[in-house]
């Protein structure tokens, strides 16, 4: 059998594109089920606590009821806030509400509250903790499609679980726990699409042993190599990239990342399977209809999203085309023309937002947890709120847990080294991702931000964080004793993780604590 003939053997094609099977035990499945078990206990725990409108809920609470209502967001009156807290929901008011964030995630908080009703706040949370919890079982199976170990995809998850800024955002009515849910679903079914499609392509370009192929004809093969068909996972990760950029259009940014990420994955399978014009080949038969599974779908789910929207007659410049003839794209319907009126105010309201505040944090602040979010923070007096010294404290920062954090940027560093030295294709993946969730804010210094802007990249650091704690654990052929000096550290490190998340838990959920107790939880003036 000639060299040739021996390179597209299916099996050898599978070897070259494929990891190596995993035997893993049937109750080895248990370790990240219970993480997931325990992320969702943590996350609906209490969730009702404080019965207060919470930060930015101000605005998603009452947007979403009032598109649960009436499918558009409309103005409310003065003090409707008190009243949702007090179980009396008003009525909104006939105006439009002029908002600048797409209604996906909105519609999504709009569910809990079709659930539970809006006279509680478990009916405006529910969705964000559920958001949250799925996000873990996400991250153990992104960590499982990496790596190929429990452990890391179930350290990856434990991590995710008990992580501060993670844990605040899944128990609060806001937006950027579902942009980080349906980027991180995208992702993990990018991955399921990486190796479909290498499983196709060993099956297409493969000659089964004993076929008569003239050695021509392979090379003919080989020239372009197959076309691999309609790609299902990508196209379920367009549906997720859509609602992403559905939920706030700062997911543009990791979408775009995506999309690239896809491409050179499927360009690097021709080159290891053999393909010759395996560049201009992946380009054309990969890239065009990767663009259109995932920016074509994207766009269609994304505009669906404004379903309500596009149904009404009153919502906020619904009806400019109509008062604006001649103005706006005119190949475009009236409706949609519209949409791309109201898509260029609100661009300009998001790329000229510079208003000062006291939580502002730039992003090169974010992984040094330099300034974190106070969404919360009353000093009830003895007697009242539980407290039963003189002088107590509740409040809610959005800390990430600082062990995780400052050890990620380490992680962050050894993934893009080994991306670098070793072309080591995982730790590529989770450095693309993270840098197109994290540097593209680094273009707008002037643009007021916040430290939650970093959630949609958090799942991305823990991933770093167990993948470089696998790399302590050791590998399989390693000596017992490094083994079990990997081991040791890698436990340390998880029960240090835990007992500092345990710590910070009384600022994560508002808990009526002494003021000494919450002060000595304030590591830094900045805080505060």
């Amino acid at each position: 059998m000639s060299t040739l003939r021996r390179s597209l053997a299916p099996a050898a094609l599978r070897e070259r594109l494929l990891p190596a099977p995993v035997a893993v035990a049937r109750l080895a499945w248990l370790a990240p089920l219970l993480v997931v078990l325990l992320g969702g206990l943590l996350r609906f725990h209490r969730l009702s606590h404080p019965d207060a409108i919470v930060f930015d809920e101000t605005y998603y609470v009452k947007d979403s009821y009032s598109l649960l209502l009436h499918g558009y967001e409309r103005q409310w009156p003065e003090g409707a806030d008190e009243l949702f807290v007090a179980g009396t929901p008003p009525e909104a008011l006939s105006t439009p509400s002029y908002v600048v964030h797409p209604p996906a995630g909105k519609w999504l908080i709009a569910w809990g509250m079709w659930l539970f009703g809006a006279e509680d706040p478990v009916g405006w949370r529910f969705s964000a903790a559920l958001a949250g919890t799925l996000s873990i079982a996400l991250v153990c199976a992104a960590g499982w499609l990496l790596f190929r170990s429990v452990t890391v995809a179930t350290l990856a998850g434990l991590f995710t679980a008990v992580d501060g800024l993670h844990l605040v955002q899944s128990r609060l009515a806001m937006l950027d726990v579902f942009l980080m849910l349906f980027v991180l679903l995208a992702f993990v079914l990018l991955l399921l699409d990486r190796e479909h499609g290498r499983r196709r392509l060993a099956a297409r370009l493969g000659v089964a042993p004993g076929r008569d192929v003239p050695d021509a004809q392979l090379w003919r093969r080989l020239e372009w190599g197959p076309w691999l068909g309609v790609r299902w996972w990508r196209i379920a990760a367009g549906i997720a990239c859509g609602l992403a950029v559905g939920v706030k259009w700062s997911g543009l940014f990791l979408v775009a990342g995506l999309g690239v990420l896809t491409v050179l994955w499927d360009l690097n399978a021709r080159r290891v399977a053999g393909v010759r014009r395996w560049l201009l080949a992946g380009v054309l038969k990969d890239g065009v209809p990767a663009f259109f599974a995932v920016v074509g779908t994207g766009l269609v789910v994304y505009v669906s999203t404004w379903a309500g929207w596009f149904a009404s007659t009153d919502a906020y410049d619904r009806t400019w085309a109509q008062q604006h003839p001649g103005e706006g794209p005119q190949w475009l319907p009236a409706p949609l023309r519209s949409l791309w009126a109201y898509h260029s105010s609100a661009y300009g309201f998001h790329s000229g937002l510079g208003t000062d505040h006291s939580y502002e944090a730039l992003p090169w602040l974010w992984l040094t947890l330099s300034r974190p979010t106070s969404y919360f923070y009353e000093a009830p007096e003895r007697g009242t709120a539980g407290c039963a010294a003189e002088h107590c404290s509740q409040a809610i920062l959005n800390l990430g847990n600082p062990l995780l954090w400052w050890t990620g940027i380490a992680a962050v560093l050894v993934a893009a080294w080994l991306w670098a030295a070793r072309r080591d294709w995982r730790s590529g993946a989770l450095t693309g991702v993270f840098a197109a969730g994290y540097l593209p804010w680094f273009l707008y210094p002037e643009r007021t931000m916040y430290y939650f802007y970093a959630l949609p990249v958090q799942p991305v650091l823990m991933l770093m964080l167990a993948g470089m704690l696998g790399l302590v654990l050791g590998r399989p052929g390693d000596t017992v004793r490094r083994r079990r000096a990997g081991l040791a550290v890698m436990g340390v490190f998880t029960a240090a993780v835990l007992l500092l998340s345990a710590h910070f838990a009384p600022v994560w959920y508002a808990e009526t604590v002494e003021y000494a107790q919450w002060r000595e939880r304030m590591w830094f003036a900045a805080w505060i």
